[in-house]
């Protein structure tokens, strides 16, 4: 089903990171619009349910009126000026989320076409857990993955080596509640 190619690695680890976690009674919610890893997720049996394209910096009403057990955010916090308002939002206690790494050897990406595929953030790690701990998360399993090319020079050398890819399977901490 999957070559060893973009984007057909970060789909096979993140479906696999996904079915080690989540079961397929399980209805999600994935923020963003449909794409390719949608279907992928349907073919593996979930139920899914996608965001319809609105601002959610802006518009988090879709999330906050959900009824899925899980919320999955593949590749879009990254575009997102305020993720922890997104993250404080998700009433669901499980939460599986990717995001690109920031590379120390390279810009953030920023499409030259449209003004809208940008990445806002670009994190490292340990940033990207900060955020979802200040947002009430608690990541109980992690992975990284690299995104070598075919290309020759040093920064495709050094795609080999360093992580690109990085996804967290995180349940909400529970609120307690003041007195």
């Amino acid at each position: 089903m999957y070559e060893n190619t973009f984007p057909n690695k970060r789909f096979k680890h993140t479906a696999e990171f996904l079915t080690k976690h989540i079961s397929t009674d399980s209805d999600i919610l994935d923020l963003g619009v449909e794409n390719p890893f949608t279907e992928i997720m349907k073919q593996h049996g979930f139920k899914v349910e996608n965001t319809q394209g609105e601002d959610l910096d802006i518009d988090t009403s879709t999330i906050e009126n959900s009824n899925a057990d899980v919320v999955t955010a593949f590749e879009i916090f990254e575009h997102l000026l305020s993720p922890f308002t997104v993250l404080k939002s998700i009433k669901t206690d499980k939460l599986v989320a990717s995001i690109p790494l920031k590379l120390w050897f390279s810009s953030a990406y920023r499409s030259k076409t449209d003004m809208l595929d940008r990445h806002y953030h670009e994190f490292e790690d340990w940033q990207f857990d900060w955020l979802l701990e200040k947002a009430g998360w608690k990541i109980i399993d992690r992975q990284k993955w690299t995104n070598p090319t075919k290309k020759i020079g040093i920064r495709p050398i050094l795609r080999w080596f360093t992580p690109r890819y990085y996804i967290v399977y995180a349940e909400r901490i529970a609120q307690i509640p003041k007195s």
